[in-house]
């Protein structure tokens, strides 16, 4: 069974080589800033949060968010540590309503509080009821 051989430089690029197949084969990777994919690579995760949208909220698990905001009851911002090369990127989010609640919450962009930037998007949760309620748990992540 063949070995594959991984190298780096110090642009980082990486390279993964299978030297057992005739006239090696090499795959070189897209180069990275950090630990975020460069904007060359279309389709990828660029951010994601798990969060807790009651009382004072709080990141449970995070990738590429910095921080969140609380804009209120139901009302909440996301925002980015590296920003997206521009704002016609893909946000998916979901949320888990109160304990108790017994109905779905539905998270919605909220245009009219903050328009949608590289690095902030605003959204609140609706009920089924009408109401904006806290959700007990929020995710949302960015695909560009």
């Amino acid at each position: 069974m063949a070995s594959l051989v991984l190298t780096g430089d110090t642009s980082g690029q990486v390279t993964i080589a299978a030297p057992a197949v005739a006239g090696t084969t090499t795959l070189t990777l897209p180069a990275t800033t950090g630990t975020v994919l460069n904007d060359a690579t279309v389709g990828v995760c660029r951010a994601w949060v798990n969060f807790n949208g009651t009382g004072t909220v709080a990141i449970r698990a995070s990738f590429n968010v910095t921080s969140i905001t609380d804009n209120g009851t139901g009302s909440y911002a996301v925002n980015l540590t590296n920003a997206l090369a521009d704002t016609n990127y893909a946000c998916v989010m979901a949320t888990r309503g109160s304990s108790g609640a017994g109905t779905p919450f539905l998270p919605i962009e909220h245009a009219s509080l903050a328009a949608r930037t590289t690095s902030s998007i605003a959204f609140y949760v609706i009920a089924l009821s009408g109401a904006t309620p806290d959700a007990d748990t929020v995710e949302v992540a960015f695909f560009r």
